[in-house]
């Protein structure tokens, strides 16, 4: 018995397909390699927008906070009147 350490990428390609697993495993590279690079690449990209779209309605909300003080602000001063 080995004390080799099993990641759950690793697990999780076991689960997914035995074959490319066990390929894998031996240091047999994949044919797919174009596929698999331009997967990554679109993973990569797909990741930064999201990431970015989290931003941006961060953004929104904080502009939304900042109106509403600014109306109750308005409000209480013409009130004060």
């Amino acid at each position: 018995m080995t004390d080799r350490v099993l990641r759950a990428s690793e697990i999780g390609e076991y689960v997914f397909c035995r074959r490319a697993w066990w390929f894998a495993s031996q240091g047999v590279a994949s044919a797919n390699m174009p596929a698999q690079r331009a997967g990554m690449r679109w993973h990569q990209r797909h990741g930064r927008q999201v990431l970015q779209m989290g931003c941006l309605r961060l953004l929104g909300y904080a502009t939304l906070l900042a109106g509403i003080v600014a109306a109750a602000i308005w409000v209480a001063e013409l009130a004060l009147r």
